[in-house]
């Protein structure tokens, strides 16, 4: 399996990175596109090879755009002592118990859905534990049901409802507009949200001073571990904050070509079992007891 896996290969405009960690005590995944695969599962190989880095003595935790809710599923398949949901908005033990929550300025959320409306997007609302939207009829809501494994709430107004929310998702089938409009809403918004695209579809607005590298480095805090000892894995550009922090970074076979260009390795797509294959190859061997 992992003879095919190889060392990213940047382009000459890329800045030099420094040299991978030689040594790895935490690990830290994204989620969808890396930790679960096309049925958005967490396959028996990586729920083994995560099992093999806990008795090599790494810890592993792992960080998503979701809603907290929506991670339960890994969170049982993995045993997880530590995630976090909102891209960083909100950090918890395994058993749910909440150690930070973060949400986003009601300007900001005001401010972004009167700009992102008359663009054609359909605004999803993530705030006291529920999942509100205005369009049934979106062609995501299905896939995305099951992906966090709860239903949404059919609203005709989002109410108070945006005064207390961990993550604002502006969902649209034009992918060109959600990428032209990321860095317009980050400049409209500024510093009351943090704007980034979770995937292709999806344009997520999520509490400010927070991403996947706060995420890392909150994790790296409570298991006292240094960051240059974290090794990082993950597949989109919301997951470049973790690699900007981590001493190690691992993108997936299915990653973004930006992705792929800030990585210390590639390893094989999430139907291929990559994130199991960056264990053995790239960080077993640098685990801290081996």
């Amino acid at each position: 399996m992992t003879d095919t896996v190889s060392q990213a290969a940047p382009p000459a405009a890329t800045p030099a990175k420094a040299a991978p960690a030689s040594r790895i005590r935490l690990m830290v995944s994204d989620v969808d596109g890396t930790l679960v695969n096309g049925e958005k599962q967490v396959a028996p190989a990586t729920v083994e090879a995560v099992r093999r880095l806990h008795a090599a003595g790494v810890a592993f935790a792992a960080v998503s755009a979701r809603p907290p809710r929506g991670m339960k599923l890994i969170v049982d398949a993995l045993g997880l002592d530590l995630f976090g949901g909102f891209n960083g908005g909100s950090i918890l033990r395994g058993d749910f118990t909440l150690l930070e929550e973060h949400l986003i300025a009601t300007d900001a959320v005001r401010a972004g859905i009167a700009m992102m409306t008359p663009r054609g997007a359909d605004v999803w609302v993530f705030a006291d534990n529920e999942w509100y939207i205005a369009n049934p009829d979106n062609p995501y809501v299905a896939r995305e049901t099951r992906t966090v494994a709860f239903e949404p709430t059919v609203v005709s107004d989002f109410g108070d409802h945006i005064t207390r929310a961990g993550k604002i998702v502006f969902s649209s089938t034009d992918f060109d507009m959600l990428a032209a409009s990321e860095p317009e809403l980050q400049a409209l918004v500024g510093a009351g949200a943090t704007a980034r695209r979770s995937q292709a579809k999806y344009l997520d607005l999520t509490p400010p001073g927070t991403d996947k590298g706060y995420a890392v480095r909150a994790f790296a805090r409570l298991y006292g571990v240094a960051l240059d000892e974290v090794a990082v894995i993950g597949d989109m550009a919301n997951d470049l904050p973790m690699f900007e922090v981590a001493g190690l970074s691992v993108a997936m076979g299915n990653a973004a070509d930006e992705v792929k260009a800030r990585a210390h390795f590639e390893t094989l797509s999430n139907v291929e079992d990559g994130v199991a294959a960056a264990i053995e190859r790239f960080v077993l061997p640098r685990a801290a007891g081996a």
